[in-house]
């Protein structure tokens, strides 16, 4: 059965679909078998990961049950990617009924016993695909960006996976945050991650010693479709998401 983590932050610009690929990608060279799936109405995680800019079947089609998740699921050189596109953000007003906290849970269960892992990136908002999204996962990952307004909305994040945990996924856990944009030469940067220690440890986890430094290539890679591991090899940043993959594998033991 894969294990299926989310990667979750209320606020925008903190390389959250960055670190998605890059963990979805990492997690294939390591010889994992990768689902990726795009909750993100903005629909750059597909192609992040090398799909066409544009789909004509993406998981607003799966989750109004139009299709079914096979039907939906694309190849790539890196994974198996679900795209998605501004269609979805509809369906924060359209997926309505006593189940539709269990859209993407239910439809999962289909191809659970094919991936080792399903990898989803999520909208900078706390709805209804934030909170499907929740619901279908074993972990969740804050990705956060090394300065101080991203502490702000930890506090409503931690009290919607509360309210998860108590009404439909009393087994979601919080696998780490994950600071990006780091420069540990500022003194920003160690203040945040000071006090991220503190948020984490109120959410009952703990940062990641991987931290992503911030580079140029980080920078350019939305615009080219492939991977970091391809894009920047040798890049700092790189290096940071390969520490990061491991540690979540670690995590997971």
């Amino acid at each position: 059965m894969a294990v299926t983590i989310v990667l979750t932050n209320q606020k925008g610009g903190v390389g959250k679909t960055t670190t998605t690929g890059a963990l979805a990608a990492g997690l294939v060279e390591r010889g994992k078998k990768v689902l990726a799936l795009d909750m993100d109405p903005q629909g750059n995680l597909g192609f992040s990961l090398g799909l066409d800019s544009s789909s004509e079947r993406t998981i607003y089609d799966m989750m109004k049950g139009r299709l079914g998740i096979r039907e939906v699921i694309m190849s790539t050189d890196y994974c198996d990617v679900i795209p998605s596109d501004i269609s979805l953000s509809a369906g924060v007003l359209e997926f309505y009924g006593n189940r539709r906290e269990l859209l993407l849970k239910d439809a999962l269960a289909g191809v659970q016993a094919d991936y080792d892992f399903i990898i989803i990136d999520t909208p900078p908002a706390l709805n209804i695909l934030t909170v499907n999204a929740y619901v279908a996962s074993d972990y969740l990952i804050v990705p956060m960006a090394s300065e101080i307004l991203s502490l702000v909305g930890l506090t409503q994040l931690k009290e919607t996976v509360d309210s998860v945990r108590e009404s439909l996924n009393p087994s979601l856990g919080i696998l780490g945050i994950l600071l990006t944009k780091y420069n540990a030469r500022t003194r920003l940067s160690n203040e945040v991650r000071d006090m991220a220690q503190t948020v984490a440890a109120q959410m009952k986890t703990r940062l990641f010693e991987a931290k992503i430094r911030s580079s140029v290539s980080v920078s350019e890679l939305p615009a080219h479709g492939v991977s970091i591991y391809e894009y920047a090899p040798h890049a700092k940043p790189t290096e940071d998401y390969r520490g990061f993959v491991d540690e979540v594998l670690q995590r997971i033991g």
